[in-house]
Formats: structure tokens, sequence, C-alpha cells
């Protein structure tokens, strides 16, 4: 598939069986699918929807009422859309992500640590990339797998850099396209960071997974096939409804 440049964030709330659960799910559903609506009004040229809300996060593997929430928002917003959607399973659940996309038809998935071993608030992560390989093969082909290097909210193992990590998860972790992010939700990209993953693997698509604003992202459009965007399109807290005017800002920035 061509893969879309700019990709913008739902940010579910607490599905069912998330402790913060509060929301009736035909609710959040309407969320998701009015964010939609806006993000395709405003001309972004993708779709990610993730269950932001369901904090503290499994690591690798979430219960079967948090797939069977997500399955639901994502073909209710499949369904509402012409744009390419994707989806996130936090904080890992890569399988389930592809499940996900085999029942919804989803485009893409996002992966945070797809290859190597990252120190993270839920423990310590371990690529499962060749699991994850085999399961889009039998399951869904055609679905693109974008995948975190050196992923927000984690440390890597001491003295791995970067360049290396993104080498190996773009040559031999399977990955149809690479994510370089700050250090948590928000924060910038250092650019230093997306100039050398570039140098290092120029072929693959490259992505701004944090940070990026109206204001900054022209910093990176010579670098980045595209950029994830959330927290520059939010108006309140993260998973609060996408502001509209601020979504056509970005867009307005990006194309400009």
């Amino acid at each position: 598939m061509t893969l879309p440049g700019l990709i913008g964030m739902v940010h579910l709330p607490a599905l069912p069986g998330a402790p913060d659960h509060a929301i009736p799910l035909q609710d959040i559903v309407a969320g998701a699918v009015r964010d939609a609506a806006t993000l395709t009004a405003a001309g972004f040229d993708g779709l990610m929807i993730e269950n932001f809300g369901d904090a503290p996060f499994f690591a690798d593997s979430v219960p079967p009422v948090t797939v069977a929430a997500l399955t639901r928002v994502v073909a209710e917003v499949v369904a509402a859309t012409n744009l390419p959607v994707g989806v996130n399973v936090l904080r890992n659940d890569a399988l389930a992500a592809l499940a996900i996309a085999a029942a919804t038809g989803a485009a893409y998935i996002r992966v945070n640590v797809l290859s190597g071993v990252m120190y993270t608030d839920q423990g310590m992560i371990t690529g499962r990339a060749a699991e994850v390989a085999r399961t889009r093969a039998e399951l869904c082909p055609d679905t693109a797998v974008l995948a975190d290097v050196h992923v927000k909210h984690a440390t890597p193992p001491a003295g791995q850099s970067i360049t290396p990590a993104a080498v190996d998860l773009w040559e031999r972790g399977g990955a149809d396209a690479v994510i370089v992010s700050g250090f948590g939700t928000g924060t910038a990209t250092d650019r230093n960071d997306v100039t050398s993953v570039r140098a290092a693997i120029p072929e693959a698509p490259l992505y701004l997974g944090s940070g990026a604003t109206a204001g900054t992202i022209g910093e990176y459009d010579d670098v980045v096939h595209g950029a994830i965007v959330g927290s520059a399109i939010k108006s309140g807290p993260i998973t609060s409804p996408v502001d509209a005017e601020l979504a056509a800002e970005f867009v307005a920035a990006w194309r400009g």
C-alpha cells in the first residue's frame, strides 16, 4: 500500500475492562467516528486508533475484552471514512493489532517494540518480529507495519544507539516504515535522531512519532515521509476531541 503522510491520532478513553473505564462503549465509538470525521475534513491522509486511556498498560498481551472493544471501534471508523485507518494496541500487543486489522480491514498497525529490547514502565519488552511477520503473512498480508525505533516512554539497553537499532528494525525486523519520537507523548523529536536514522536507512519511509506542531513541522519535512499527530491537534487533555481548527492549521503547515 501507499503509506499516508499525515496520520491523525484518535486517542480513545478507557475501554471496558480498564481501571478508569467510565464512558459507555457506544459513546466511545461515537466519539471516535466524530474525531475521524474532523481529521478527514481537515485534510489528514490517514488515521490511527489507540487505546490511550487504558493505562496502566499490559506489556505485550491485552485481555480479550480490549481486543473486542477495539475491534468494534476500528470497524466503525473504517466504515465511516475513506481514509486508511491504523491501530496501535498499547503497550505492545502487535498480534492483537494484526487480528483487529484482519477483522476490520485496517490498513496498518503501529508496533512500539518490534525488534530488540526496551526498558519501559511495563518492565522489559522484547520485540517479537518473527511472530509478527508470520502472523501477518497468515492473517492480513497487505497490512503495513509501522514500527518505532527507541520508542517513547522507554529506555534502550546501555550502549545501544538509535542508528544500528533502526538498521536492524528495517533490514531484519520486517518494518514497512520506521517511527522516531521524543522521550514522551507530546515531546519534540530530536532532529539529530531523525537525520541519523534517515542517513542509515535512506530508502525507509520515516515518520515523526511525537511533538510535531504546526510551528515546527517544517523543520523536518525534508527528512520524513510524514508525521503521526496527536497532542498538537488537541485543545484539552489527550483523550479530548480533536480540535478542528488546530487540525486544519497543522495540515496547512505541512502542505505549505
